[in-house]
């Protein structure tokens, strides 16, 4: 009998949807069409000059030259502990920071230390593409609490426990939200993080979004807001949103020192330390003011609302107001199925590829988050462009019959 080539395991491994749509995109731009991107997650503003002079200088110290610590400089993980403090209110020491290869890393790192075997975590859909994966590769079983618009895409204590079985260990909490932008209020973080400490459940929560929330919205962590989670609760966050620093690729994991350990002895094995010269630029970076962000945040908000006020103006679209990350995921529901220049799309996939290739203009579809029928679009592009790629959305989708 022939053994299969790939393991069963990582054959299982779906390719990451948004960076599949964002190649795709810059292929077709390289060929010569004038493609308009909404796919991928990331700034478009330059990491600041003074975190970029950190990285040069620190090419320079022959101490970075070398191995340090596998879970990270000790310097920059007692600045995260302070960054933490300062931003959330939740304190920490450094002995309960790993620094990490990018947000990524931290997803994965937390729910290999955490699940074992059948374990369930519940995951708020539509959710980020890579969580299922992590929650897989641990061999964890993901159990869906799907939103839709109707509730601005936040989910209810009540949907929470109706999905909670005697299996469940762990609540996935993720606000703001990739790829809805939804935020839950301070009193509804309060609301959930109760309920899970009362079930005994651990929470991880995501916040790489945490200082990118606009209107009347504000982020709060569920690790201070309630700390009767006490030991059971791991951060997970990192520089690529705040500091635009996608490519820097730091990011970190924060929990109980017996969980950062035991994801440290991991980390020991699968990559050893972060690039040093990463590791320094995140310490300026998060040593730093808020400034660089206040700025991007002023810019992503802007386009934040002139890019859901034209989504709504498409007949057929419905697009709730996202209050946090730089996303928009409109409902295009009443759009499938309908004619289009003779082809039909039955799936919100089918429906993003046809835009893709007819109006030149790269979406995510809901597939890729867990729920069919959306479409996420990243706002984080310049506003000439925004308009343009919307603009051409707008057209092509309104010749339907």
């Amino acid at each position: 009998m022939t053994r299969p080539r790939i393991s069963a395991r990582i054959s299982a491994i779906s390719e990451s949807a948004t960076l599949a749509v964002d190649a795709k995109a810059k292929a077709m731009k390289a060929a010569g069409r004038p493609v308009i991107g909404f796919g991928a997650g990331e700034p478009d503003f330059p990491t600041p000059g003074y975190i970029v002079e950190a990285a040069v200088e620190a090419c320079r110290n022959p101490r970075f030259h070398k191995y340090t610590p596998a879970g990270g400089l000790p310097e920059l993980k007692q600045a995260v502990a302070d960054k933490t403090l300062r931003d959330s209110g939740y304190r920490v020491d450094a002995a309960q920071v790993l620094v990490t290869n990018g947000g990524k890393q931290a997803v994965y790192e937390a729910f290999a230390t955490l699940l074992d075997p059948g374990d369930e975590v519940l995951v708020v859909a539509p959710y980020w593409t890579t969580y299922p994966e992590a929650i897989k590769l641990a061999g964890g079983v993901q159990v869906d609490v799907v939103t839709d618009e109707t509730t601005g895409y936040l989910a209810s204590v009540e949907q929470l426990e109706a999905a909670r079985t005697e299996r469940t260990k762990a609540l996935l909490f993720v606000s703001p939200s990739n790829p809805t932008g939804a935020v839950y209020s301070p009193e509804q973080v309060e609301e959930i993080g109760r309920w899970a400490a009362g079930h005994d459940l651990w929470v991880v929560t995501d916040e790489i979004y945490e200082h990118l929330t606009y209107g009347g919205a504000t982020f709060a962590s569920i690790a201070t807001v309630v700390p009767e989670l006490g030991d059971k609760v791991v951060v997970l966050n990192g520089v690529a949103k705040t500091y635009a620093m996608t490519g820097w690729r730091v990011g970190w994991l924060i929990g109980p020192k017996d969980v950062v350990k035991a994801a440290t002895n991991l980390q020991s094995h699968a990559t050893s330390n972060v690039s040093n010269v990463a590791q320094a630029a995140a310490l300026a970076a998060v040593s730093g003011d808020l400034s660089a962000v206040a700025e991007m945040r002023t810019a992503f908000d802007r386009r934040r609302q002139t890019m859901v006020r034209m989504l709504n103006e498409i007949p057929g679209v419905v697009c709730p107001e996202p209050l946090g990350a730089f996303y928009a995921y409109p409902s295009v529901k009443e759009l499938l199925g309908k004619d289009f220049g003779g082809r039909r799309p039955r799936t919100s996939a089918e429906l993003a590829e046809l835009v893709l290739e007819e109006a030149e203009v790269a979406v995510v579809p809901g597939e890729a988050f867990g729920t069919p029928g959306y479409f996420r679009l990243s706002y984080a592009l310049g506003d000439d462009d925004l308009a343009e790629g919307v603009s051409r959305l707008a057209k092509f989708l309104g010749e339907t019959r």
